[in-house]
């Protein structure tokens, strides 16, 4: 039973990694040809609106994701039961995004002003992320299940028809920053219908059922992670409206490229969390001490690994940027290095921060998000002022180094593991 559980890690390990490769890669190619038909201002637009959709998910239900998620380790929870709490996850989306798009409608000239886009895309942003919600349940009841092949043809799907639309309304038509804003909005209404369709194709979707229990049940797990989640968005995402504001939007768009490249090292830690999450839960229900030791003992190997990795990308990111985006973005390889340090670091916080959500007592991951990320805005107003884009990239990584030192003391709090008395 033990090598089978092993294979199926591994094995669906390397299924996420492949699918996490292949949906990074169609961004990849798109790199090169963006930056050669986008200017810097127009890349920087791009990046605007992505940033605004990392701060929606905050607020419209990406937390509610892993209510759902969790639900399913619940004991005696049969399909229809699982079916009714996946639907009160989109009720609540629904009731959250239409409360956002309100404020989103009242403010859109101020917001638009600010972040440099369109008062209409504004508003669409509303609408993708309420698909991104939709589309990430349909795939988290996948990976709960361990069925990555399924997960990865989803995943991998909706990237490379996001890619073909890109390719088309970009370099065929010219549009600019627009069609490739365009084309993240069509895209998201596409698989946001097949998201449904499927949920409903396996009986998990009953929208229709009013569960005041479940209601009450998901927004418990789910509210106290928003804090968590805005946190994040203050830590990964805020520093390009920062670096819009503080120096110009064409550096947006310089700075968005070594995000984008150094991106690439969070999708081999997204793809081997998501296989790791299952196993490591099975093996905590277990609560058997000799287990708990061998994964401390595989967690600082993996440690050692990730900090390797970044020492490389000091030295081999520049030359990178120049070979992927063209000269007009060289800039960017003045901050790779410390952009993938604080990727580094997120990687370890993986690690760590699934004991916090075994235990389902989150409020104290919030409490470190939150900080890390006030931390970081500050840092970024200040360093940015003195050093430029590099500044805004070493804020990040140290922001990113602290939430992941607090986040491991709180997992200490949640659910002790031998940290310091692993050799058997």
């Amino acid at each position: 039973m033990g090598m089978i559980k092993k294979n199926s890690f591994i094995s669906g390990a390397g299924v996420y990694l492949v699918s996490n490769i292949l949906n990074a890669v169609i961004p990849f190619i798109l790199l090169p040809i963006l930056t050669r038909y986008l200017s810097p201002s127009e890349y920087g637009e791009v990046a605007m609106f992505q940033t605004l959709l990392g701060a929606l998910g905050a607020f419209i239900g990406v937390t509610f994701v892993g209510a759902a998620n969790r639900k399913f380790y619940d004991a005696n929870l049969d399909k229809k039961e699982l079916a009714d709490f996946v639907g009160a996850c989109i009720q609540l989306t629904i009731i959250f995004s239409l409360l956002v798009f309100l404020v989103l409608f009242v403010f859109q000239d101020k917001f638009s002003e600010w972040l440099s886009l369109e008062p209409s895309y504004i508003l669409f942003a509303v609408a993708v992320s309420f698909c991104m919600v939709i589309i990430n349940l349909r795939l988290g009841q996948w990976q709960i299940r361990k069925e990555a092949f399924k997960y990865g043809a989803l995943q991998i799907s909706q990237s490379l028809f996001n890619m073909l639309l890109s390719l088309l309304l970009v370099v065929v038509l010219l549009k600019g920053a627009e069609g490739r804003i365009d084309a993240q909005i069509f895209t998201s209404l596409v698989f946001v219908v097949i998201a449904l369709l499927l949920l409903k194709k396996d009986n998990l979707l009953n929208i229709f059922a009013w569960r005041k229990d479940y209601l009450s049940e998901v927004l418990k797990f789910g509210v106290p992670l928003m804090p968590h989640v805005a946190g994040g968005f203050l830590l990964t995402t805020v520093d390009r409206i920062v670096i819009n504001r503080e120096i110009g939007l064409a550096e947006a768009g310089i700075y968005m490229v070594a995000v984008q490249l150094t991106a690439a090292i969070g999708i081999i830690f997204d793809a081997i969390n998501k296989a790791y999450v299952p196993w490591l839960f099975e093996r905590l229900t277990a609560d058997q001490l000799q287990e708990k030791q061998k994964i401390v003992k595989l967690t600082y190997v993996w440690f050692g690994v990730i900090l390797a990795g970044v020492i490389l990308s000091f030295w081999i990111g520049p030359p990178l940027i120049v070979l992927i985006a063209g000269e007009q973005y060289a800039e960017a390889g003045k901050v790779v290095g410390w952009l993938a340090l604080g990727q580094g670091f997120q990687g370890m916080y993986l690690m760590v921060t699934n004991y916090v959500f075994y235990s389902k007592r989150t409020g104290l991951l919030s409490a470190a998000s939150i900080s890390s990320g006030i931390l970081n805005l500050v840092l970024l107003i200040l360093l940015v002022r003195v050093f430029g884009l590099e500044g805004a990239a070493i804020a990040f990584a140290t922001s990113m180094g602290i939430r992941f030192l607090l986040t491991w003391w709180i997992a200490q709090k949640r659910h002790p593991m031998p940290w310091f008395s692993f050799i058997q």
